[in-house]
């Protein structure tokens, strides 16, 4: 009977068998959560490659800037092109302009040297007056001198007359001085006008050398003047403003520049790889960190070409 009781006490071993059940649960909620996590990143990585009808946010915000950015290349090839059509014209309209402002100052001078003659021939005529009257008033004061009635009438007279004399000689020697003047202004005008008329000579020859260059380009400048305006109207003020003043700055008038052999195609400084990264994702207008100019990658210089 001993030995039959023994047998339900080993009985109690799947006691200890139920312990290995827990850990299959265990392992359930593992692969629960790890199915769950491989789900999510299924998801994350669904999300890049897939492309349906409708366009993210980021992805019309990319469209734009790249448009922006065709735009502003569009915009600065024009201008280039007019640029060099009026460096063929070298500089000759900076000559003319310099010949016009020398002929107008010579103009005045010569005006404001012929004024001072008349004022000075004017001067003379006054002087003589002032000696004709002179005169007149000495031969007045010599014939009262002969009915003086005593010694003090006839010194006053006598004074008025020295007077007379002292006005006269006065009056001869300014107009010697007029005279002198007036020659020499003569001199000085003559010079000034041959010299008016050899700059107009040189300004007409100038005029006409600049008529048929500007008469040789004036159609194809003018075409490119308006496509010109007509692309600026769809880039924003802001940028439009920086391009503006990039060109002005810039010697060679280049505000957007292509990257070539990893450089900037403006100053030629290298531009660091991940610049170039962002400037081929068209994800934003990036400029060169050492002029400032606009860079733009291959993709939209042929996109424009």
């Amino acid at each position: 009977m001993a030995k039959s009781t023994s047998k339900p006490i080993a009985t109690s071993k799947p006691s200890k068998l139920s312990k290995p059940t827990a850990p299959k649960e265990t392992n359930g909620k593992k692969d629960v959560v790890a199915k769950e996590e491989e789900v999510k990143e299924v998801i994350k990585t669904a999300k890049v490659p897939a492309k349906t009808g409708q366009e993210s946010p980021e992805d019309k915000i990319e469209v734009t800037i790249e448009k922006k950015l065709m735009a502003l290349y569009s915009l600065q090839q024009l201008d280039t092109q007019v640029d060099k059509i009026r460096i063929i014209r070298g500089e000759l309209p900076l000559e003319v302009q310099d010949l016009e402002d020398e002929i107008a100052g010579l103009e005045t001078r010569v005006d404001n040297y012929i004024q001072e003659t008349v004022g000075m021939e004017k001067s003379i005529v006054d002087k003589n007056t002032t000696i004709r009257d002179a005169l007149a008033l000495i031969k007045k004061y010599e014939d009262q001198q002969m009915n003086v009635r005593n010694n003090r009438e006839y010194d006053s007279l006598t004074k008025e007359i020295e007077y007379q004399n002292l006005d006269i000689q006065l009056s001869e020697k300014r107009i010697k001085e007029f005279l002198a003047t007036l020659e020499l202004k003569k001199v000085e005008i003559e010079q000034f006008q041959k010299q008016l008329q050899d700059r107009k000579n040189d300004l007409d020859v100038k005029r006409n050398e600049l008529d048929d260059i500007v008469a040789e380009t004036e159609k194809e400048e003018n075409d490119l003047i308006k496509a010109s305006e007509e692309n600026r109207k769809y880039i924003e003020e802001r940028l439009l403003t920086a391009y503006t003043r990039i060109r002005k700055n810039a010697r060679n008038g280049l505000a957007v520049v292509q990257i070539e052999r990893d450089a900037c195609g403006g100053c030629f400084n290298k531009i660091p790889p991940q610049h170039q990264l962002d400037i081929r994702m068209h994800k934003k207008i990036i400029v060169c960190e050492y002029c400032g100019r606009i860079l733009v990658d291959d993709g939209i210089v042929n996109a424009i070409q």
